[in-house]
């Protein structure tokens, strides 16, 4: 006979032992729960598209960086030389620089309005979050968590990325840009 199958190449969550009312209604995945939390891991990446500095698509699942906020990808910020950039367009390259060819994996910590899995990702075991928000092309999304604030000093310390020069806070950017519309 053939060896048994491998285990999985991260845990999972088993349905547990005493019976809980979200899993009976087919809500295990919500995660705010006052008991034990079950973080859900999506798969190492087989399946990767980098959408902007804040947003992939990993295996067909749509992914929201949690606690961080990156420019739009038609926002533009201005350099220490005072010269326009598109600093979203340079936020989407540094995330593809920190992924590289590696795979990634994600830890879902909810679900948005847009029905978006929020998550931590991690490459080589590195928070790609704090990354991003350590080299200065994230901002830490102080309204949803307080997680990445200590990085955005540390960015701001250092002049990195978007701290070398002036920008929007993409959250007040959209906002204008969403003014303009109407």
């Amino acid at each position: 006979p053939p060896p048994p199958p491998p285990p999985p190449p991260f845990f999972f969550h088993p349905q547990p032992a005493i019976p809980d009312p979200l899993w009976s209604r087919g809500l295990g995945d919500v995660y705010k729960r006052q008991t034990l939390a079950f973080p859900k891991v999506l798969n190492a990446s087989s399946s990767l598209k980098i959408i902007d500095g804040d947003t992939i698509i990993l295996n067909s699942v749509k992914i929201r960086f949690y606690g961080i906020d990156t420019p739009e990808i038609k926002q533009t910020c201005i350099d220490n030389y005072g010269h326009t950039y598109s600093c979203g367009i340079r936020a989407k390259l540094e995330l593809e620089k920190i992924i590289g060819s590696r795979k990634i994996s994600c830890i879902k910590k909810t679900k948005d309005r847009y029905k978006r899995s929020i998550s931590i990702c991690y490459v080589d075991e590195n928070d790609i979050n704090s990354l991003m928000v350590k080299r200065g092309w994230a901002l830490a999304y102080r309204k949803y968590s307080k997680k990445y604030v200590k990085d955005e000093a540390i960015a701001k310390l250092n002049d990195a990325g978007m701290w070398s020069g002036k920008f929007i806070a993409p959250w007040k950017w959209r906002r204008m840009k969403n003014k303009k519309v109407r």
